[in-house]
C-alpha cells in the first residue's frame, strides 16, 4: 500500500492492501455522506475476495458522521472479523457511543 498525504480538502482519501487473508483499509480526511459512497465502491471491491479478517487503519480519519457509523456496521456483516486500528479520538468516541465497540474490535497497535 502506498503511504496516502493527508487530503488538501478533507475529502476521503484511502489505500487498500490485501494479505494472507487480512484485507487492510486505510481511511483519511473525512468519512462523511460523500466519502462514504466512494468508500462503498473501494470496500465491495476490496471485500469481493471473502477475506478472513478486515482492519480498518482510522488513524488519519479527521471527521465521521453516522453515514460513517452505517458503513462500519455494514463491513461487519461483510467479514468475520473486522478490526479498526488507531482510531483518532472522535472516531473511537463514536463508536463506543453507538454500541459498535460490541462488534468492532478497537486495536491500538501497528501491526495486523
Amino acid at each position: 500500500m502506498a503511504d496516502l498525504d493527508p487530503p488538501a480538502d478533507d475529502a476521503l482519501a484511502m489505500g487498500v492492501r490485501n494479505e494472507n487473508g487480512t484485507v487492510l483499509i486505510r481511511l483519511s480526511g473525512d468519512l462523511d455522506m460523500t466519502g462514504v459512497k466512494q468508500a462503498r465502491a473501494v470496500i465491495d471491491a476490496a471485500l469481493g475476495s471473502d477475506p478472513g479478517r478486515v482492519i480498518l487503519d482510522a488513524s488519519a480519519l479527521e471527521y465521521m458522521d453516522s453515514s460513517g457509523i452505517a458503513l462500519m456496521a455494514l463491513v461487519t456483516r461483510m467479514a468475520p472479523q473486522v478490526q479498526v486500528r488507531n482510531p483518532t479520538p472522535i472516531v473511537r468516541q463514536l463508536i463506543e457511543l453507538t454500541g459498535l465497540s460490541g462488534i468492532l474490535q478497537i486495536i491500538d497497535e501497528d501491526q495486523p
